[in-house]
Formats: C-alpha cells, sequence, structure tokens
C-alpha cells in the first residue's frame, strides 16, 4: 500500500520501516530546540509529516516505541493515536514522561510508531436481548490472574 507522506518543513524524517519484519514505522520529532518534559508533564511533539491515507478503509495508528516507556519513563499520553483517514494535518505524537525525572527529547529522535491498519465501518443496531455466554457480564479481572484461578 502506498501512503502519499508531505514534509510540511525543512528536516521532516519519513516514516520507514527499520526492518523487513517491522509492523510499524519510526515516526521522528521535528524541533527547532530540544524539548524537556517534566515528571508527568504531557506534550504533543509534532513530526512535521502529513500523510493521506487511500481510502476510509484503512486507519493510521501511533504507537508507543516500547524502549522509551521502558528506558526512559516516556509514553502515548492517549495511549494510542488514531488518525482518521480524511485527516491532513501535521502528525503530532502525544507523549507523557510516566518517569520520577525530566526527560529530554531531541530533533530526531523517534518518539513513536506509525501502523496502518483496516477498518470495519460497524453498523449499530438496537436490541432488547444480546446472546449469552459463559463469561457474560464479568468484566476487569473476572477471568483471574492464571489457570485455574
Amino acid at each position: 500500500m502506498k501512503i502519499k507522506v508531505k514534509k510540511l518543513r525543512e528536516g521532516a524524517k519519513l516514516p520507514l520501516l527499520a526492518t523487513e519484519g517491522a509492523a510499524a514505522c519510526d515516526l521522528h520529532a521535528l524541533l527547532e530546540q530540544p524539548l524537556t518534559l517534566a515528571p508527568g508533564e504531557r506534550r504533543a511533539v509534532p513530526t512535521g509529516l502529513a500523510i493521506e491515507l487511500p481510502d476510509p478503509g484503512c486507519v493510521a495508528i501511533v504507537c508507543a516505541r516500547s524502549g522509551l516507556a521502558l528506558k526512559r519513563g516516556l509514553a502515548l499520553a492517549n495511549g494510542i493515536g488514531v488518525i482518521d483517514s480524511d485527516y491532513r494535518g501535521e502528525l503530532f505524537v502525544a507523549m507523557v514522561n510516566n518517569d520520577s525525572s525530566p526527560q529530554t527529547v531531541e530533533n530526531g529522535d523517534r518518539i513513536g510508531q506509525l501502523m496502518i491498519l483496516p477498518v470495519i465501518a460497524a453498523e449499530y443496531e438496537v436490541c432488547e436481548e444480546l446472546t449469552d455466554t459463559e463469561r457474560g457480564s464479568g468484566g476487569f479481572g473476572s477471568t483471574g490472574v492464571r489457570d485455574g484461578r
């Protein structure tokens, strides 16, 4: 699948797959100066890129970089980012510093991953009853922590 990418400012780096087996492309920060996030602080980090998805049957998802989250406490503030097929603005990565010390993002740092996925356009229908299952309405933690518990 071909995704059109527009560089909005000089220095923006195209999202590229790092390896043949990679599922997502790295997104890079495009900053005029380093950005320091205090503990608990959230910021939208610019990439200098805009994309055009080929049709409404796909979505771009921004995912965290596991190394940043584990080693430095930098994660996505919103869990994942959803980029709809009709959005044409700049891509930002909403980051949060979950570490106990300030963390600095430098220009060119890999700050997130961009993944393209298919979308199922569901239609919702009001009903009186849902089919029963073994789990039923059991929610958070209802299946236990280990097998047999």
